[in-house]
């Protein structure tokens, strides 16, 4: 069962509102940082010399004195700053306020029942459920509220059983990608004694016979290493229900290739074990084996060995094997592959190659049902399994269309559907007719006629034109006067598409414009726009955000005092690039969980997987275009310079982008900037990347960083009633 995601931050307001002022100092004194020590690190990176001089903070503040009395040193500043801030109270209870309306997923039918997720407004968890029929009564199943008393322990995956009887999920604590694997009994609605530890990066995929399934993991880290050693020697197990995780059995494994990622489904049929070999990237570039689960003790046979594209396999007529895949096809096609003629000229193509991107692909009701990328907003068609195009689906609007999960024989399907002024809808979906059924609707408390959403093309450095969405209240002045907060990512094949989020929303009825660029290094437009902003070529992407920066200038729109920027992860890379490219630009900046070390970032944890797409310091060539851009290293080569104020962001159980990156890039532009603008470090605890945060939590960190922002930026928010 595929989790669905439906937006967790504040909506957008009602009409009344009121503005409250403030008072503010005339000439803002620069703050008081804590004293952050220098070492002498200096490493040899192809016969240049490079200086660490924040080495040390890049230990595990679980672990080292030192850096958790930095940490709290740090959060003292911030939290004052923060706290002195006179519309910081009003920002957090209007956001709670918002926030608290019932949020549904849509459901997901196995065996007749339907299963999905419901938070009814504050829960620090959703909720899930079970029903029998789509409006009959709901049962509850499980609630990760009660495991702990601050909600720092989240489900982390979930997958039904054929029969519905039984759901093998994870769970993860506070925010770390390392999940506990368990088993749900439905009927007797409690956990058995099934416990599967050390998993990461991997679902559960049952066997026909709901005996057992098939999950990845890797070795046992060493003693206090979790959350900082890399993480190598994925495998494949299969797991028997009743017996210890000691007596799972080995299925796969590349001790050739110990940074290879590893994974494993069962078809539908039952009949056949699909193993997916990753190069170690996020970038998904695979090799495709397989396994004949109705002869006992068959070996795994290599089908497509090929590192040089993606394959997602979507379904299979008997030995017949459907792939969605980037071979010969950069924006995507769906191929067959028989794997008794399994020879690449054999291949044949279902689905061609379209002028949009083919960004998801479901086989359900025997029917293929493709969602794809125009201009980054969804467009969704549904061909026969011979590839026979059959019809559109009409959607509600301009906006992100996602779902459509199910089984072959299905003959219904569910999708959400939201915008950034359409909060989320469910809708039922009958692939043989093509209804579209509203069944589920997010009640928020805001008129959508009172905003407006436009999408507009820009050029950027280089004459590439990038898209970018731009969002606000009606009736907004192009006087150069608006507070503007600039989003965007940039990276990994990752799309932006327009999304409900209440924490935007709220930013757009204090008065704020928010705007969100489509920068190469994404997916929107295929795999050529993808490595258009890698390795070599990933300056493109800082140039794309600075030249959307400056449109929103020239447009008057804003302007640089009153122009934002904010990214998470690589998006935190993004901003901590452009604002030491670039400090005049910007009047403010939001990097979260950001990769902040181009250096280093690949020997920590899941850094390994990002080489393709960032490159790595080990090549010489690759190493002098990462030290150009690399954000800690640029701020200790500047010197004594301004920059924007500035919020890092991080927690210190992020075990995916360790929190050393944000440490070292905070402690380097504190030591290195000049004049008054605050430069703060907000650490969070017992939070990891952002997967899983306690709603108390998110709503806590956006009334920070709306609070930031109204006092950097100086500008009176609308806060309504």
């Amino acid at each position: 069962m595929r989790l669905t995601r439906w937006a967790m931050a504040v909506t957008i307001a009602a009409l009344t509102a009121t503005l409250v002022s403030t008072t503010r100092a005339e000439e803002p004194k620069k703050l008081k940082y804590p004293d952050t020590k220098k070492g002498e690190v200096v490493d040899d990176y192809h016969g240049t010399k490079v200086a660490d001089p924040y080495r040390w903070l890049e230990d595990d503040v679980r672990k080292s004195k030192d850096v958790a009395a930095w940490v709290e040193a740090e959060n003292k500043v911030t939290t004052a700053f923060l706290e002195s801030i006179p519309e910081r109270e009003a920002i957090k209870k209007r956001i709670t306020d918002l926030w608290n309306y019932e949020k549904i997923s849509a459901p997901s039918r196995h065996n007749g029942r339907y299963f999905f997720f419901k938070n009814n407004g504050l829960q620090n968890q959703n909720v899930l459920y079970v029903q029998d029929t789509l409006d009959g009564d709901a049962k509850m199943l499980m609630d990760p509220n009660t495991w702990t008393k601050d909600g720092t322990v989240a489900l982390a995956g979930l997958e039904v059983s054929d029969d519905a009887k039984l759901i093998a999920y994870g769970t993860a604590e506070a925010g770390s990608d390392w999940n506990t694997w368990k088993v749900f009994d439905v009927a007797a609605g409690k956990t058995r004694d099934d416990e599967l530890k050390w998993v990461k990066f991997s679902s559960a995929s049952w066997t026909k016979d709901n005996a057992g399934f098939y999950y990845s993991r890797f070795p046992e880290p060493k003693s206090g290493a979790a959350f900082q050693d890399l993480n190598v020697d994925m495998k494949l197990y299969y797991h028997k229900l009743g017996t210890p995780q000691s007596e799972d059995k080995l299925i796969y494994e590349r001790t050739d290739s110990p940074k290879w990622t590893i994974g494993g489904g069962v078809t539908e049929d039952g009949k056949f074990l699909i193993v997916s070999i990753g190069d170690g990237t996020t970038s998904n570039k695979v090799r495709v084996a397989y396994q004949d689960l109705t002869a006992p003790g068959s070996k795994v046979v290599e089908l497509v060995d090929n590192h040089d594209n993606k394959f997602t396999f979507l379904g299979n007529d008997g030995g017949v094997f459907y792939f969605k895949t980037d071979y010969n096809a950069p924006k995507n096609q769906i191929i067959a592959i028989d794997t008794k003629n399994p020879d690449k000229k054999n291949w044949k193509t279902i689905i061609a190659e379209a002028k949009e991107v083919l960004d998801g692909v479901d086989l359900v009701g025997n029917r293929f049902i493709c969602s794809y990328l125009k201009d980054a907003k969804t467009a969704v068609k549904v061909h026969e399994v011979d590839g026979k195009f059959v019809r559109d689906v009409e959607l509600p609007g301009i906006g992100t269309a996602a779902g459509f999960n199910g089984k072959r024989d299905d003959k219904e399907t569910f999708y959400t559907f939201s915008s950034f002024a359409t909060p989320t809808s469910v809708y039922r979906y009958d692939p043989a007719t093509g209804e579209s059924k509203l069944i589920r609707q997010a009640q928020v408390k805001f008129d959508p006629a009172q905003y407006e959403v436009k999408q507009v093309f820009y050029a950027s450095k280089d004459g590439t034109k990038v898209p970018m969405f731009i969002a606000h209240k009606k009736g907004l002045k192009l006087d150069g006067t608006n507070p503007t907060l600039l989003y965007g990512y940039g990276g990994f094949n990752i799309s932006l598409t327009p999304g409900f989020s209440v924490s935007r929303l709220q930013w757009m009825e204090m008065g704020g414009v928010l705007a969100v660029a489509n920068l190469r290094g994404g997916g929107e437009y295929g795999d050529e726009w993808h490595r258009a902003g890698t390795k070599l070529r990933k300056q493109n992407v800082f140039d794309d955000f600075i030249a959307a920066g400056e449109y929103l200038v020239k447009e008057k729109y804003t302007s640089p005092k009153k122009l934002a920027i904010q990214g998470g992860s690589n998006g935190g890379l993004l901003v901590g690039a452009c604002l030491t490219q670039r400090p005049d630009l910007f009047g403010a900046a939001l990097p979260a969980v950001g990769v902040m070390d181009m250096l280093r970032f690949q020997k920590f944890t899941a850094g390994r997987f990002w080489v393709d797409d960032y490159g790595s310091s080990d090549s010489s060539s690759e190493f002098n275009e990462l030290y150009k851009f690399s954000p800690y290293h640029v701020l200790l080569k500047n010197g004594a310079k301004a920059y924007p104020p500035t919020m890092v962001t991080t927690a210190d159980t992020d075990d995916r982008v360790v929190p050393g990156h944000s440490f070292k890039f905070a402690a380097a532009l504190q030591a290195n900037h000049t004049g008054p603008n605050p430069v703060l470090i907000r650490i969070e605890t017992k939070a990891g990347h952002g997967a899983g945060k306690p709603t108390t939590k998110m709503i806590e960190e956006v009334a920070d960083q709306w609070a930031f922002l109204v006092k950097t930026l100086d500008f009176k928010p609308e806060i309504g009633k």
